[in-house]
C-alpha cells in the first residue's frame, strides 16, 4: 500500500495529482467498504474539491503542507463543520457542527483530504465496533472477526487500503487495541499533547486522540502535525513538539527495555534462552499468568524484546503490580465521567427528541431511544459509582488506585527508557465471541493502565498468533517520552517478520491504490 510519505511526496513534486490519488481510493471504497462498513460517511464531494485545491496550490509554486493530497479519515466522533458527527449514535444521528475540531484543522492545513468519518462503538464505548447503532465494522483480515474499538472503523479503514491514514480517540486502548487487531500502527499521545477541541467526550481525564498508519514514519509524521498547544483545550501542553520523524531513523544501542511481568508470561514456562528469559510472570494463587494473555502473543512479544536486544538495547523483567488493578479502577471512573458528559444529550438542545407530555418524559424517551444498551449500562455504572453512600467506596478509592499507577510507573521508568506489553490479550476475535461484558472489558486489560498514567504509548505489528492473525507489541514510555517510544517503535517494525496482507489489500483490483 502507498505510504502517506510516499503521497506527499509525489504530489509535491508534481508526478502526481492529488485529485488522481483520491479517484484512487475512492475507487476501493466504493469497491469494497459494503463489505467492511469502515465508514459512516464517505465525503467524495468535499474530497474532490480539496483535492483540486491541493493541485491548484503545486501548480502555482505554493507549499501545500507535509500531507499534501494525502487522503485521511476521522472518527465520527470528531466535529467536522457541515458533515454529519454522529458518534454512532441514534442521538446525534444527521447532526452537522458548527465548526471543526482542532486535529481536523491541523490535517487539513497540512494538506490532508477528508476522505471521510468512520464508524465506532456508540460513543466510543466498546472494544470491537460491535456497540455502533449502525451495524458493526469487521475486520479486513477475516470478515467473520472484529477490528477491535472504539476506533474499528478508522483501523479497518487503514487496513483494508481505504485510507493511508486515519484518527481514532483513545480512551481504555481505542487506538491500540483496534491496531494491533488489524495488523497496523496505532498511537495514543501523553495526554494533553494533542487537542481534544472538538473530539465529543467520552470521560474527559482519559480521552485522548492519535494516529493510524500502516508503518511508523507514518504515524510519526501524522502525530506532528496533529500536536501542538491549543489554547482551546485548557488540559492542552505548552510544550514544544519534537522531530518525531528523526525519532524514526534512531537506533536503539543503549536504551533500557524493560518488559512487563505482570502483562507478559514465559516463554512456556522456558528458564533460558533470550535476554528476557528466565522469570516467570507474577501468578494468581492457582497459578495461572495474570489477566490470560494469550501463549502466541505472549511469545510474538518476547521475540521483539529479542529483537530489541540484539539491536543494542538493554532488556529486562520489570513489575508495574498497580497495572492488575487498571480494568477495576477504569470501569469506575470513566462511566462516571461518561455520567456526567452524556447527561447533555436530553432532546432540548440538539440531536434526537422524543415527544413527551411534559420535558421529563420527553428526555426520558429521547434518551431510551437514542442511546443503545452498553451506553445505557454505562451510565447507569457512572451514575452509581457517584451516589451518596457510594462515592468514596468506589470513585474515590478508583482515584486512589490511578494515583497507585501513576506511582508504579514512575518507579519503571526510572529503570528503564520504554516498557513493553501485549497490546491486545489475544489476536482478533470473532462477532458475538465475547459477548459477555467482563470478557470483552479483559481486551483492555493491558491498555488501560497508559489511560490511567495519562502516559504515551503505541502498537506496533510484529508477527502473527492464531489463524494467522495480526499480533501488536505495545510500547509505553513516560510523560512527554514520544521521541523514545516511535524509536524504539521502528526498531521493533524493522525486525518484524513479513505480516500477510489482509486479503482486500492483496486482491488485484483496477484502481492502483494496493501495490
Amino acid at each position: 500500500m502507498t505510504s502517506a510519505h510516499a503521497i506527499a511526496s509525489e504530489v509535491c513534486a508534481g508526478t502526481r495529482r492529488a485529485t488522481d490519488v483520491l479517484e484512487d481510493f475512492l475507487g476501493r471504497i466504493e469497491m469494497h467498504d459494503a463489505d467492511v462498513h469502515a465508514f459512516n460517511t464517505v465525503t467524495a464531494d468535499q474530497a474532490r474539491a480539496a483535492a483540486a485545491a491541493i493541485d491548484a496550490a503545486v501548480d502555482d509554486g505554493r507549499d501545500p503542507g507535509p500531507l499534501a493530497g494525502v487522503p485521511v479519515a476521522f472518527k465520527d466522533n470528531m466535529c467536522t463543520r457541515g458533515v454529519a458527527t454522529t458518534c454512532s449514535s441514534r442521538i446525534l444521528e444527521g447532526w452537522q457542527p458548527p465548526y471543526d475540531a482542532t486535529v481536523v484543522q491541523a490535517m487539513t492545513a497540512a494538506g490532508a483530504v477528508m476522505i471521510g468519518k468512520t464508524n465506532l462503538d456508540e460513543f466510543a464505548m466498546g472494544s470491537s465496533t460491535e456497540h455502533s447503532a449502525f451495524g458493526p465494522t469487521r475486520n479486513p483480515y477475516d470478515l467473520t472477526r472484529v477490528p477491535g474499538g472504539s476506533s474499528g472503523g478508522s483501523a479497518a479503514a487503514v487496513a483494508a487500503g481505504f485510507a493511508p491514514l486515519a484518527l481514532g480517540s483513545d480512551t481504555g486502548g481505542s487506538i491500540r487495541q483496534p491496531a494491533s487487531l488489524c495488523g497496523i500502527v496505532g498511537i495514543k499521545p501523553t495526554y494533553g499533547r494533542v487537542s481534544r477541541y472538538g473530539l465529543v467526550a467520552f470521560a474527559s481525564s482519559f480521552d485522548q486522540i492519535g494516529p493510524f498508519a500502516t508503518d511508523v514514519a507514518d504515524a510519526a509524521l501524522t502525530l506532528g502535525v496533529i500536536s501542538g498547544h491549543d489554547p482551546a483545550d485548557s488540559t492542552s501542553i505548552p510544550a514544544d513538539v519534537p522531530d518525531f520523524e528523526a525519532a524514526v531513523g534512531r537506533g536503539v544501542e543503549g536504551l533500557r527495555v524493560g518488559v512487563v511481568s505482570e502483562l507478559t508470561g514465559s516463554r512456556n514456562g522456558a528458564a533460558n534462552g533470550g535476554p528476557v528469559l528466565g522469570d516467570t510472570a507474577p501468578r494468581d494463587s492457582a497459578g495461572e499468568v495474570l489477566d490470560g494473555i494469550d501463549a502466541d502473543v505472549t511469545e510474538r512479544v518476547l521475540e521483539a524484546a529479542d529483537a530489541l536486544a540484539d539491536a543494542g538495547a538493554t532488556v529486562g523483567r520489570v513489575s508495574v503490580p498497580a497495572v492488575t488493578y487498571g480494568l477495576t479502577a477504569y470501569y469506575l471512573i470513566a462511566p462516571a465521567e461518561a455520567s456526567s458528559n452524556l447527561a447533555r444529550y436530553d432532546g432540548t438542545r440538539y440531536g434526537l427528541r422524543v415527544e413527551g407530555a411534559d420535558v421529563e418524559e420527553m428526555n426520558r424517551l429521547t434518551r431510551r431511544a437514542g442511546f443503545g444498551d452498553e451506553v445505557k449500562a454505562r451510565i447507569m455504572l457512572g451514575t452509581f459509582a457517584l451516589s451518596a453512600g457510594y462515592y468514596d467506596a468506589y470513585y474515590g478509592k478508583a482515584q486512589r488506585v490511578r494515583m497507585l499507577t501513576r506511582r508504579d510507573f514512575d518507579a519503571a521508568y526510572a529503570e528503564y527508557d520504554v516498557l513493553l506489553s501485549p497490546t491486545s490479550p489475544c489476536v482478533a476475535f470473532r462477532f458475538g465471541e465475547r459477548a459477555d461484558p467482563m470478557t470483552m472489558y479483559r481486551c483492555d486489560t493491558c491498555t488501560i493502565p497508559s489511560n490511567l498514567s495519562g502516559d504515551p504509548a503505541m502498537s506496533v505489528p510484529f508477527g502473527t498468533g492464531a489463524d494467522d492473525l495480526p499480533v501488536g507489541v505495545q510500547v509505553m514510555a513516560p510523560a512527554l517520552g514520544e521521541e523514545t517510544m516511535l524509536t524504539v517503535a521502528a526498531a521493533i517494525e524493522r525486525a518484524a517478520p513479513p505480516l500477510p496482507k489482509p486479503p482486500l489489500v492483496g486482491a488485484a483490483d483496477s484502481t492502483g491504490a494496493g501495490n
